[in-house]
C-alpha cells in the first residue's frame, strides 16, 4: 500500500514536471513565433525575386540583394510606421489591432499605387557616383548601405527608439562611400542640411502641435460651455485637417500618379477643407446632441478625424518612404543587370512587392512596441492632443517643403508630440484661463461634497426620502469632471517622461553616423572577401 502511494506521487510530480516544461515550450514558442515568420518572408523574397532575374549572369547576387531588401522593408514597418498610428492607439481611438490592420492596408496602398517609378540610387545626391569606380564597387556599396541601415533600425527598435530611416539610409550611402572614394566622394552640403534637420523636424513639429493644442485649450476646453465652443470650432479644425492632407497627398503620396503645382495643390486643399466644413458642421452637431457639458464628451468629437488622419498618413508614408527599402535594392538590380551606373532607375514591380509587403510585415509582426512607445509611453494622450500631433505631421512636412527645408517625418511626428507634452507642462503651470476654470470647478466639487455629506446626514434620520440617485452620490456630482487629484498625481500624468526623451535624442543624433560608420566596416568587409 505504501509503495502504491509513493509511486502515485512520483507520477504525479512527474506529470507536473511534464505540464511546467508544456508551458515553457509554449512560451518560448510565442517568441518565435515572429522572427520565423520574418525568416520566412525573406525566403519567399529570395524566391520571388528569383522568378524574375533567374537568366541574368547575377542572380545570385540580386536574389541576396532582395532579401537584404526585404529585411530593411521589414525594420521600416517595425520602427517608422509607429509614428502614424501610436497618437491614435495612444488616445484610444483605435485598438492596437485596429491600427495595425489599417497601418498595413495603407502603408501597403501607398507603396504600390503612389510608391515612386523612379528613385535617386545615391540617396538624394549624398555621394559622387563618379568617384565610386567600377559597377561592382559600387554593388557594394550599396548593399553595405542596406545591410548597416537595417541593423541600426534594427537595433533602435529594440531599445524602443523611433528613428529616421531616412537618415538611416543616408548614413549608410555615406559610409560605403567614404570608404570606397575617400571623404571628396561625399556632398558636405548635403550633409550639414540633413544635420540640420535633426533639429528643425522636431521643433517644427513641436511648435505647431503646441499652437494647435493652445487654441484647442482656449476656445473650446476651458469655456464654460463647451459644446457650444466644439460646434463652432470643431468643423473648423477638421477643414483644416482635410486641406492640410490633401495638399500633402498631392505632394507626398500621388505625384507617381499626377504632378501638380503649387496653385494647383493650394486649390485642391481649399476645396476640399470647404467640403470637409460643411460636412463636418452637420455631422458635429448631430454627434453632440445630447451630451454632457464635460471633457470626456469632447473627447469623442475628434475620434474619426483622428482615425482618417492615421489612414491618411500611413498611404502617405508608404508611397513617400519605401524608396527607403527598395532605393538601394533598385540600384542594385539595374546595375547588375546592365553592368552600368546611373544616377537614377525605375523600380521593378516585383522590387516595390517586396518593399510593400515587407513593410506591413514588419508592422504587424514588430511594431507594438514603438506604436506604445510614441502613443502611450512618451506623455499621456487623449483624442484631442492626437489630432494636434497628427496635423501638425501634415502641415510641418508642407511648410517645411514649401521652403525648402530638410525634414524627417519620424523626427517631425515624435517631435509633435514631445511638443504637446512640454506644451501642456507650460499651460498647466502659466495659464491664467485654466487657473480660474479649475477655482470654479473646485468651488462646485467642495458644494458637491457639502451636500453630499448633508444628504447622508438626512438619510440617516430617514433613509427613504428620495434624496439620492441610487448610488450614494448625488446628482449634482454626477455632472462634475474629475474630482481634484494630488499635486503628486497632477505631476505624473502631465510630465513628458524624460528618460524616454534622452533616449530618442540620443537615437537621433547618432543615426547618421553610426549607420556611416557601420556601413563603411562592412564594404571594407565585402572588398574583402571578393
Amino acid at each position: 500500500m505504501a509503495d502504491s502511494t509513493i509511486r502515485k506521487d512520483t507520477l504525479d510530480k512527474d506529470l507536473d514536471k511534464l505540464v511546467h516544461v508544456e508551458e515553457a515550450t509554449s512560451v518560448v514558442a510565442r517568441g518565435l513565433v515572429a522572427p520565423g515568420l520574418s525568416l520566412l518572408f525573406l525566403a519567399l523574397s529570395a524566391v520571388f525575386a528569383s522568378l524574375y532575374v533567374f537568366d541574368e549572369p547575377r542572380a545570385v547576387l540580386i536574389v541576396v540583394a532582395a532579401v537584404l531588401g526585404g529585411y530593411m522593408a521589414l525594420n521600416i514597418g517595425a520602427n517608422d510606421v509607429a509614428n502614424n498610428v501610436g497618437p491614435a492607439v495612444g488616445a484610444k481611438a483605435l485598438t492596437m489591432g485596429g491600427a495595425i490592420a489599417i497601418a498595413a492596408i495603407f502603408e501597403s496602398a501607398g507603396a504600390l499605387i503612389g510608391g515612386g517609378d523612379v528613385v535617386n540610387t545615391i540617396s538624394r545626391g549624398i555621394i559622387d557616383i563618379s568617384s565610386v569606380g567600377s559597377p561592382d564597387f559600387f554593388i557594394r556599396a550599396m548593399m553595405a548601405a542596406l545591410i548597416s541601415s537595417a541593423l541600426w533600425i534594427n537595433l533602435a527598435t529594440w531599445i524602443g527608439a523611433p528613428v529616421s530611416t531616412t537618415h538611416s539610409v543616408v548614413g549608410g550611402v555615406m559610409g560605403a562611400g567614404i570608404a570606397a572614394a575617400g571623404l571628396s566622394a561625399v556632398n558636405w552640403p548635403m550633409m550639414s542640411g540633413i544635420a540640420a534637420s535633426w533639429v528643425i523636424s522636431p521643433l517644427l513639429g513641436g511648435a505647431i502641435a503646441a499652437l494647435f493644442l493652445a487654441f484647442i485649450k482656449e476656445a473650446i476646453i476651458y469655456r464654460e460651455d463647451k459644446i457650444d465652443a466644439a460646434r463652432r470650432w470643431v468643423p473648423v479644425l477638421i477643414a483644416i485637417m482635410a486641406a492640410a492632407f490633401a495638399v500633402y497627398l498631392g505632394m507626398k503620396g500621388l505625384s507617381r500618379i499626377i504632378d501638380l503645382s503649387g496653385s494647383a495643390l493650394l486649390l485642391i486643399g481649399a476645396v476640399v477643407g470647404f467640403c470637409a466644413w460643411l460636412w463636418s458642421r452637420g455631422h458635429v452637431r448631430r454627434q453632440s446632441a445630447g451630451m454632457e457639458n464635460r471633457n470626456q464628451s469632447l473627447r469623442k468629437l475628434f475620434n474619426i478625424p483622428l482615425i482618417c488622419s492615421a489612414c491618411l498618413l500611413s498611404f502617405a508614408h508608404g508611397a513617400n518612404d519605401v524608396a527607403n527599402a527598395v532605393g538601394p535594392l533598385a540600384a542594385i538590380v539595374y546595375t547588375a543587370e546592365a553592368d552600368a551606373i546611373a544616377s537614377s532607375v525605375s523600380i521593378p514591380l516585383w522590387v516595390m512587392v517586396i518593399g510593400a509587403f515587407g513593410i506591413s510585415l514588419g508592422l504587424v509582426l514588430f511594431g507594438p512596441k514603438l506604436i506604445r512607445m510614441v502613443g502611450e509611453q512618451i506623455t499621456k494622450l487623449n483624442p484631442m492632443r492626437a489630432f494636434c500631433v497628427s496635423l501638425s505631421a501634415a502641415i510641418t512636412v508642407i511648410v517645411a517643403s514649401w521652403f525648402g527645408l530638410p525634414v524627417s517625418s519620424t523626427h517631425i511626428a515624435v517631435g509633435a508630440v514631445f511638443g504637446v507634452g512640454f506644451f501642456r507642462e507650460w499651460y498647466t503651470a502659466n495659464s491664467p484661463r485654466r487657473r480660474r476654470y479649475m477655482e470654479r470647478k473646485n468651488a462646485l466639487h467642495r458644494a458637491a461634497r457639502g451636500q453630499l455629506a448633508e444628504d447622508q446626514a438626512s438619510e440617516a434620520s430617514s433613509p427613504f426620502d428620495g434624496n439620492s440617485n441610487g448610488s450614494g452620490a448625488p446628482d449634482a456630482d454626477r455632472d462634475l469632471d474629475a474630482a481634484p487629484v494630488s499635486t503628486e498625481e497632477a505631476k505624473r500624468r502631465r510630465l513628458v517622461r524624460r528618460a524616454h526623451v534622452s533616449t530618442i535624442v540620443a537615437a537621433w543624433v547618432t543615426t547618421v553616423p553610426a549607420a556611416a560608420l557601420l556601413s563603411a566596416m562592412i564594404f571594407l568587409a565585402l572588398n574583402a572577401l571578393a
